[in-house]
């Protein structure tokens, strides 16, 4: 492996230090799915770049997503066929060639119970799959199902549907796939900075000329100058923008939540979609585990902290039984989380560039803010932000090409997993286990079972979380830019959303493997912990909490931690 393609705190110093001392062509600000995308297209074009992101990697929206490459079946009532057809090329796209290791194309059940139901959503379905014909063709087609049909493949349904139909979309683990393109564009040469928030934008006669940055870890501040600046931040891209001034956008925040609940609690082969009264709501397989999602209020509390209350737990389990024979409750809930969708609209002459699905906006000349679109379009999204950057530029700058690159541990993963008898019977590992590990790191599994093979504990499961290993947290602190127990537990791994106590019983463990990655003490052992717990907490109490700002109080709880 490139080594330039681990992050860890040695590569996070460095690449600091160097920002002080040089001017990029261009300065991404956001670690979520857009921005790492930008700095990967970038860098692919032969630009030098250096991001900046004021937590971890994926750690607003990109980590708290529908967790699916998607067309967006219910754009098409909208007429938006343009968007569907881009999204499923996309989606195809992630299956066929960049990176297959980390997507899972997954079963859908639209269920019907009025017979009008079949012509109407069944065209709608065709359509779905006719507008993809241009794409690679890598996910499967739809059926129609008879009521016995529908029911053999989701016995959990109550028995009143009449018929269904089936199409397929894509899984993806949306913070590993965000970490993973953050690691391939760092391997060829973008600076990946986290824990460092800019603080100002730089200008000089009205344009953007770089950024000043705040080390969160050290608590210095750093000028970086750069040609061009993008900023790729989501529900905070108005805030970023009044940096360098007057803002030409407005963004107000939607929040969505999801559920997890056991594989059990579910008799299903299959997924499933339904129409609400404004949405739709979605049951979606989650390895073991089955994910429910999602809702769309305003949140108009802390963006950082975007929390699930009971209101809308209770919203979520009423649509399910709705579909149920079986009622689900709050005691099957294992893990719950919250995240925060940008509704942005322009401001003056902005608007009516906003009317399109995503925008590349300029304001002040040289920076770029990159708003609206959809995780599924985050690559054309970044290759249009790097387009406008680039005309900017004094020289001539090349196509986008991560159309055709593939990201870190997909090239040899089909080779790989037909090896998984092999491997499992060298390392000693299960089957199932040497199949986990493919999923998250493809061909960079061979990393994980040379770590084994020199620190054999660390192929024993985490005590707590047994669905993962030692050497998975080891690993995350060693080269995938983990800096606390946070962003072992919540992003590396999902361990907090896939143990019924969230994580706690882990915390221990996971702590003395991570803290001797990075040299933590007792004392930081022991912090990382008690704040990993106060955290898990104060998530626990606002899921009872009945309103936003009774469930706010519930999270800052967590904050009287030192």
């Amino acid at each position: 492996m490139n080594d330039a393609a681990s992050l860890n705190p040695e590569q996070r110093g460095g690449a600091l230090r160097e920002a002080a001392t040089r001017e990029y062509d261009v300065i991404v600000i956001g670690g979520g799915i857009t921005g790492v995308g930008t700095a990967l297209d970038a860098v692919s074009r032969g630009l030098s770049v250096a991001l900046f992101e004021k937590g971890d990697l994926a750690s607003g929206t990109s980590s708290r997503s529908g967790k699916v490459f998607h067309g967006g079946l219910r754009y098409l009532e909208q007429l938006n066929f343009s968007l569907v057809r881009e999204a499923l090329t996309e989606r195809d796209l992630m299956v066929d060639r960049l990176c297959p290791h980390l997507v899972s194309p997954e079963k859908f059940l639209f269920p019907f119970t009025r017979r009008w139901e079949r012509p109407y959503i069944g065209s709608g379905v065709l359509l779905y799959d006719l507008l993809r014909l241009t794409g690679t063709r890598s996910v499967a087609g739809h059926r129609h199902l008879s009521r016995r049909g529908v029911l053999r493949e989701m016995p959990a349904l109550r028995d009143d549907v009449t018929g269904g139909v089936q199409y397929y979309d894509v899984r993806v683990d949306d913070a590993r796939h965000t970490m993973t393109v953050a690691r391939t564009a760092a391997g060829l040469g973008a600076r990946i900075i986290t824990r460092a928030p800019v603080v100002g934008v730089l200008t000089e006669a009205g344009q953007a000329r770089g950024v000043r940055v705040r080390d969160a870890e050290g608590g210095d501040e750093v000028t970086v100058h750069g040609r061009t600046v993008v900023s790729a931040t989501g529900v905070w891209a108005e805030d970023v923008q009044s940096l360098a001034g007057e803002s030409s956008i407005s963004v107000t925040a939607a929040k969505g939540i999801h559920l997890v609940v056991p594989g059990d609690r579910i008799d299903s082969a299959t997924g499933m979609i339904a129409k609400t009264s404004d949405s739709v709501f979605i049951i979606r397989r989650w390895f073991d585990y089955w994910l429910m999602g999602t809702t769309d209020t305003r949140w108009d509390a802390d963006r950082d902290d975007p929390a699930a209350t009971k209101a809308d737990v209770d919203y979520l389990l009423g649509q399910a039984n709705r579909w149920l024979r079986t009622p689900l409750s709050t005691e099957d809930v294992v893990g719950v989380y919250a995240g925060l969708r940008p509704l942005v609209t322009g401001k003056g002459d902005a608007t009516a560039a906003l009317s399109r699905d995503h925008a590349v906006l300029e304001g002040p000349h040289g920076m770029f803010s990159v708003v609206g679109g959809k995780y599924t379009t985050y690559r054309i999204m970044a290759r249009d932000a790097i387009d406008a950057a680039a005309a900017r530029l004094d020289r001539a700058v090349p196509a986008s090409v991560t159309e055709r690159l593939p990201v870190l541990g997909a090239t040899g993963y089909p080779a790989l997993r037909n090896q998984v008898t092999s491997l499992a019977a060298e390392s000693g590992l299960p089957e199932p286990t040497i199949e986990h590990l493919l999923g998250r790191y493809g061909a960079l599994t061979t990393e994980l079972l040379d770590l084994i093979a020199d620190r054999p504990a660390l192929g024993e499961p985490v005590p707590g979380a047994p669905g993962y290993l030692g050497a998975e947290l080891h690993y995350a602190a060693a080269h995938e830019g983990a800096l606390t127990l946070d962003d072992v537990l919540v992003r590396r791994t999902r361990v907090f959303m896939e143990t019924p106590d969230r994580g706690v019983s882990a915390a221990q463990h996971a702590a003395d493997v991570v803290g001797d990655v990075l040299g933590w003490d007792d004392v930081r052992r022991k912090e990382e912990v008690e704040r990993y717990r106060a955290e898990r907490q104060a998530d626990a109490h606002a899921a009872t909490a009945p309103t936003d700002a009774a469930a706010t109080e519930a999270r800052r709880a967590a904050r009287t931690v030192d």
